[in-house]
């Protein structure tokens, strides 16, 4: 071997082992940064005719498509499963459980409780306050589930337009990374970092919606959701709308054109292309919550309430009522209409004419809502039918209940465990998606950075620059004692 040649292979294996340390030096300072892959630099061997030596082919980004994809889907999943289980949680709460001293149970057993009490001793007029005092505080957890109801579809109507936004600025970003890549491996250059930001760009909304990725030529990728809606495929994204409002009532639903459905490129979704578009993710799971889950909840605390206004404003309960009017419980102080029942749980009142605050009087409990006059002091027998009436077995007037017979606590006892049970299953959910999410994340930590590894290669690396140093060194003083022989 001449001593060109031993400079030339000594000179590319300096600059190879120069090159490998600084990809193993951004290796390890970007072990916990998100979307970064482990880079390898890939080497051949020069022809002998070329010198010889090592050729840099290029660097190479380690890791798994597959892996990658279904990460990204079970981050959707996780995204879905967490939300919704958040929801039943807040229902859960809302209804309470058991005897608990906020539950609705609770607070139906305390109105029974009273009217038991006052019927022993119906002239007392602390007793008929306590009655009083209890069927509006029966009155105010009804109206305080709707609220909450309410309250959480305003809250998913916020979220989706929160995620509508973290959607579009990550398609934008990617769209501007895609040009940079392409840019850049035009030139030749390594593009690795830009592919590593548009990576944590697209798992950063991963868990908004199921989003699939395909490769395009010169480093582009295009982003399709699992049924094939477009994303991005060239140099625009798509263009996702939602017109979100600041509140939302009982009475409000998207086939009434009270809320918005998400538009793709100016095109309103119909409910189904938007259920199958959003299937998995935050988005589809707070779409669901709005428009499907609470509702569904709101309709049972309706039908509760108007089964509650339905036994007490009996004619054959107390006889001074008239047919069709209101009650002890009334609909914002009038007579309820059948064909109005959605919202009613935000609207169900004890009527003003037993309270005294609002210019009524507490004998009406013991002799009728629309008595002429106190009556006997001693006559317990309305209160007897009242608290009757709410202990018997009879069908529920609403649609919106199981057409068997039952009580008034039993039906309190089945919507307080309904929704233990839906948070029980929604949680179990959450969790399968979660340790399924975990499992991936592990997979994807273990093609990763791994620091011993790193460091081990540096040794290695050092070793091989020392080694074509002292090659480069033994040829130059090889060249300066022939220098002094001439």
């Amino acid at each position: 071997m001449s001593i060109s040649s031993a400079i030339s292979n000594a000179v590319s294996g300096l600059t190879a082992a120069s090159r490998g340390i600084e990809i193993v030096s951004s290796n390890i300072a970007n072990a916990l940064t998100p979307g970064h892959a482990r880079r390898e630099l890939d080497l051949s061997s020069r022809p002998s005719e070329h010198g010889g030596g090592v050729n840099i082919d290029g660097v190479s980004r380690i890791f798994t498509a597959g892996l990658i994809a279904d990460n990204r889907l079970a981050d959707a999943g996780v995204g879905s499963s967490r939300t919704v289980a958040a929801f039943h949680a807040a229902m859960e709460k809302a209804f309470g459980t058991g005897t608990g001293i906020s539950s609705l149970g609770q607070s139906l057993t305390d109105f029974e409780s009273a009217l038991t009490s006052a019927a022993s001793r119906p002239d007392s007029d602390m007793r008929l306050s306590n009655v009083l005092d209890t069927a509006t505080a029966l009155a105010k957890k009804i109206n305080d589930i709707s609220t909450t109801i309410q309250a959480e579809r305003s809250k998913a109507e916020q979220a989706i337009e929160s995620d509508v936004s973290r959607l579009n600025t990550a398609l934008q970003q990617v769209a501007k990374l895609n040009a940079q890549i392409v840019t850049i491996t035009a030139q030749g250059k390594d593009a690795s970092s830009l592919v590593d930001a548009r990576q944590a760009a697209i798992d950063g909304i991963s868990d908004i919606l199921p989003i699939k990725e395909v490769p395009r030529e010169n480093g582009r990728i295009a982003l399709f959701t699992p049924d094939g809606a477009i994303l991005l495929d060239g140099t625009e994204p798509a263009r996702i709308e939602f017109s979100a409002v600041p509140g939302i009532t009982a009475e409000m639903s998207i086939g009434s054109s009270a809320l918005s459905a998400l538009t793709l490129n100016g095109k309103p979704l119909t409910g189904p292309q938007q259920q199958t578009m959003l299937s998995g993710g935050s988005l589809g799971a707070n779409f669901a919550i709005r428009d499907q889950i609470a509702p569904a909840y709101q309709q049972q605390i309706d039908a509760f309430a108007r089964d509650l206004y339905d036994r007490l404003s009996d004619p054959m309960i107390d006889s001074s009522l008239n047919t069709g009017g209101p009650g002890l419980f009334t609909d914002a102080q009038g007579a309820f209409d059948p064909a109005n029942e959605s919202g009613f749980a935000g609207r169900i009142a004890v009527t003003f004419l037993v309270s005294p605050e609002t210019g009524g009087q507490l004998w009406r409990i013991r002799a009728g809502i629309n008595a002429p006059d106190p009556g006997n002091s001693g006559e317990s027998a309305l209160l007897d039918r009242l608290s009757s009436a709410i202990s018997a077995s009879r069908f529920p007037a609403s649609a919106h209940l199981s057409n068997a017979p039952r009580s008034l606590q039993t039906l309190s006892a089945e919507l307080s465990s309904g929704a233990a049970t839906n948070r029980i299953r929604s949680e179990a959910s959450a969790l399968q998606s979660s340790s399924h999410q975990s499992g991936l994340k592990a997979a994807l930590l273990a093609e990763g950075v791994d620091s011993d590894k790193e460091m081990e290669s540096l040794l290695a690396l050092e070793r091989a620059y020392a080694a074509n140093a002292k090659v480069f060194q033994t040829a130059n003083d090889m060249l300066d004692a022939i220098l002094r022989l001439t």
